[in-house]
């Protein structure tokens, strides 16, 4: 099968998928000549540049096959990126930018947690949709001062649900955790310690490292001192494959555990040695050529990641995040258009409330209660094996 069709395939699978998921009928009515406008603020340089460009990768990738599918009733998308350096200021100024434009339907937000909390205030008063790719759960809660946020990506508390329930399974009893210092390192060390304090394990011994810190040795050390069973890492993926090197380095000899915002390359490079046998929870889509494609929603993860790793060479975990995002905008802004063409930005912000679609990530649902979209039953169990990730068991 040529690259080109199999492209158009897996669009066209995504978007029916969507459809029926979500109840669309689209008829000749709501077609227009206007292209859908989505708007896309990402860290394409400075501290967070890795993920930022990824999620580049997966924005452009995406919007080329939904653009070659025919599914979008004779429209296009138009995207349109701005950098906003890794720096919130930045990326605030970018969001105003884009809210002023009344082409713009919507906008996606990088994994910047802090640029996605410090716009929120504007998103609101713009009345601009917005979906955030950033992890931090204060990103889209609470619903009543967010009603026009939303967030795609794992949630603090099903991370270390999953990481604790993986824990009492191996009879772990004794923790480390290194942590970013940030809302979601934060948010992260507080939901493991509620979990712990249920599931019998002692309190974890803690270390914090900044967003923007290259060395975590120390952090390291501090959180294995007396030889804890497990050393969790919960940074951004770069940070945790130092944290992984640095506990190599100081001979540390217990199992190593990833919760899923640790999530990057699907090949470990450098870290290959340092965390083999590590375990990370995240998304099945991650090892998804490890899964028999059962279902149609399976076929369409397993071609997005053929695609993905034929046009760059290698996959990112977080890529289905981006990808997920410009489906659910495009699914409604169909939805939502106007009879006069107009972007309807309300329109688009009440649809994408009660959205439901089995995704490129997994199962995404969207409530008036509940802007954080992706499931609990999307994550899983993965294991690092000759320098790449596998799906556990």
């Amino acid at each position: 099968m040529s690259s080109i069709r199999s492209t158009t395939i897996a669009a066209v699978a995504s978007v029916v998928l969507a459809a029926t998921l979500t109840g669309c009928q689209f008829g000749a009515a709501d077609k227009a000549a206007s292209p859908i406008v989505i708007a896309a603020d990402l860290e394409l340089s400075g501290a967070a540049a890795p993920i930022g460009q990824a999620y580049q990768r997966a924005l452009d990738l995406k919007v080329r096959q939904l653009n070659a599918s025919g599914a979008l009733n004779g429209r296009r998308i138009d995207l349109r990126v701005k950098d906003n350096r890794s720096d919130a200021s930045e990326s605030l100024r970018n969001i105003g930018d884009f809210s002023k434009d009344d082409r713009v339907s919507a906008i996606i937000m990088g994994g910047c947690n802090a640029c996605a909390i410090g716009a929120v205030g504007t998103i609101n008063e713009k009345k601009i949709p917005t979906i955030a790719l950033a992890a931090a759960d204060a990103v889209a809660s609470p619903v009543a001062e967010r009603r026009y946020m939303f967030k795609l990506g794992p949630n603090a508390a099903d991370s270390a649900s999953a990481l604790t329930s993986e824990l009492r399974r191996k009879g772990v009893r004794k923790v480390g955790v290194v942590h970013s210092d940030d809302d979601y390192g934060r948010e992260g060390l507080a939901a493991l310690r509620r979990e712990f304090a249920n599931a019998g394990i002692r309190p974890p011994r803690e270390a914090s490292v900044r967003i923007t810190d290259t060395d975590v040795s120390q952090a390291v050390r501090s959180a294995t001192v007396g030889k804890p069973d497990a050393l969790i890492i919960w940074t951004p993926p770069e940070q945790a494959s130092l944290a992984a090197t640095a506990a190599q380095q100081a001979g540390y000899a217990g199992s190593l555990y990833f919760d899923a915002g640790a999530a990057g390359d699907l090949f470990l490079g450098s870290a290959a040695r340092a965390t083999e046998r590590a375990t990370l929870i995240f998304t099945q889509t991650m090892v998804i050529d490890d899964v028999i494609a059962t279902t149609p929603a399976k076929a369409a993860r397993r071609q997005w990641f053929q695609d993905y790793t034929a046009r760059f060479g290698g996959y990112n975990g977080a890529s289905s995040f981006a990808a997920d995002a410009v489906q659910l905008i495009a699914d409604a802004e169909l939805r939502a258009g106007s009879p006069d063409g107009r972007v309807d930005r309300d329109g688009i912000r009440d649809v994408l409330e009660t959205s439901q679609l089995d995704g490129l990530s997994g199962p995404i649902r969207m409530t008036p209660d509940n802007h954080s979209g992706l499931m609990p039953q999307a994550l899983t169990t993965l294991v690092a094996r000759n320098g790449r990730w596998r799906l556990a068991g």
